[in-house]
């Protein structure tokens, strides 16, 4: 008995030395921990109480010097898991999934910027050639953006009923590109078949013609009054 006092004893202060606070859970896993540079840093769960009507809830996953890092999950005050979502330098990055308690009804697609490059380089598919990709330096504004397809599904079926496709935060004109969950972008059908729509071809008999005659003004007799 005093041999497992003094164990948990040791333990609680080797913690108490490291972090400047920290929550011991029932299982005697350190959660929660602020360093000394008041940053949080690993495994965390936090509750927050419903507020002016809106729902509390419960989230828990892992923060890296002050910021949150990899799948973080949501859920209601009831218990049930509300979404998953994924971070990078504290900030959306990648697929993240709402759910209802009939099943899932949004997904979404982000994009991380690093506070301290906030440049990226992205592939750019060639609207006319697909098989021609320009690498592009861009500059990404804001913390997280849009990035990639976006699905919303049907509460009852389960059954997807609309996407949405973002370059870099900019909603893309379905009807002409359709972009990828890592930024691919193609055209689509109907533009591909503008695109590919044969060019008029002049006869060889109107060639010769206009050349004799230097493309000069015609005046055609056309039956008309004057």
């Amino acid at each position: 008995m005093k041999w497992l006092f003094f164990s948990f004893f040791f333990i609680s202060f080797a913690a108490s030395s490291q972090w400047k606070s920290y929550r011991l859970t029932n299982s005697g896993d350190t959660i929660n921990c602020v360093d000394k540079n008041d940053l949080k840093q690993g495994r965390w769960s936090v509750k927050v109480d419903g507020v002016r009507g809106e729902p509390g809830y419960e989230e828990e996953g892992v923060y890296k010097d002050g910021k949150k890092e990899g799948v973080w999950r949501v859920y209601t005050s009831m218990g049930d898991l509300y979404a998953v979502e994924r971070y990078r330098w504290g900030n959306k990055d990648g697929k993240s999934d709402y759910y209802s308690i009939s099943g899932p009804v949004r997904e979404e697609s982000w994009k991380a910027v690093n506070p301290a490059n906030p440049y990226d380089t992205v592939d750019v598919v060639d609207p006319v050639d697909p098989t021609k990709v320009e690498r592009r330096v861009v500059k990404i504004e804001g913390s997280s953006v849009k990035h990639g397809t976006w699905k919303y599904f049907d509460n009852a079926t389960g059954l997807i009923t609309r996407t949405e496709n973002y370059f870099l935060d900019k909603l893309e004109d379905p009807s002409k590109i359709k972009t990828g969950i890592n930024g691919d972008i193609s055209l689509s059908d109907s533009t591909t078949a503008k695109e590919r729509s044969p060019s008029k071809v002049v006869p060889k008999e109107v060639l010769e013609f206009e050349k004799k005659v230097g493309k000069k003004k015609v005046k055609v007799i056309d039956g008309s009054t004057y």
